[in-house]
């Protein structure tokens, strides 16, 4: 076969390639929420920023004022759980645990878990895959400074980045993200 026939050939392959993969991410974008892109984009930005740490592309974080301890962060995010109506279902006291097996002092780290069963059910009837991301967490980090730090997943992937949440489940995702936002702010200002 003429080397012509050839490359023809070849960059007709290319092409039908191409074609058919945008045609995939143009019917895949129109079922995207809207802002999705502004959100993903955001994402690119932290986690180059981050040097590749897909952790920090994909995650909040709130440094706690100086002054609010654990005890007063652990009590705003308790508190924020029952006024917004989540359920606490759960800590994780990990530093406590390695200080019982290793007999040694360990920097803080706590993860609280809380849930809103009803919108989780919801979520996962959705996207059985959202089941990978329950409970919500918000974990206190003590850094080698003594600081700590409230960290937990961007919420905003799941209300802004994914498919169109049919309502009122997109109403109830939005709550449960706002909820988590706000329980970031108050603990990590110590506002009661």
């Amino acid at each position: 076969m003429p080397f012509w026939t050839r490359l023809s050939l070849g960059l007709a392959l290319v092409a039908t390639l191409l074609a058919t993969t945008g045609c995939g991410t143009i019917s895949t974008m129109g079922k995207l929420e809207s802002g999705a892109g502004a959100e993903a984009s955001r994402m690119w930005d932290r986690w180059i920023e981050g040097n590749g740490d897909i952790a920090i592309a994909t995650t909040w974080e709130a440094k706690v004022k100086p002054g609010v301890s654990a005890k007063d962060v652990e009590e705003i995010l308790k508190a924020v759980a029952v006024e917004r109506n989540m359920r606490d279902v759960g800590t994780l006291p990990l530093s406590k645990e390695l200080e019982a097996r290793s007999g040694k002092k360990e920097k803080l780290l706590t993860v609280y878990s809380f849930c809103s069963p009803g919108t989780a059910r919801k979520m996962v009837d959705f996207s059985p895959h959202m089941a990978a991301y329950l409970p919500c967490r918000v974990s206190v980090v003590e850094l080698d400074d003594g600081s700590l730090w409230l960290y937990t997943l961007n919420m905003d992937m799941m209300v802004k980045m994914g498919r169109k949440l049919p309502s009122p489940l997109k109403e109830e995702a939005q709550a449960v993200r706002d909820t988590i936002w706000e329980m970031m702010q108050r603990a990590s200002k110590g506002e009661f």
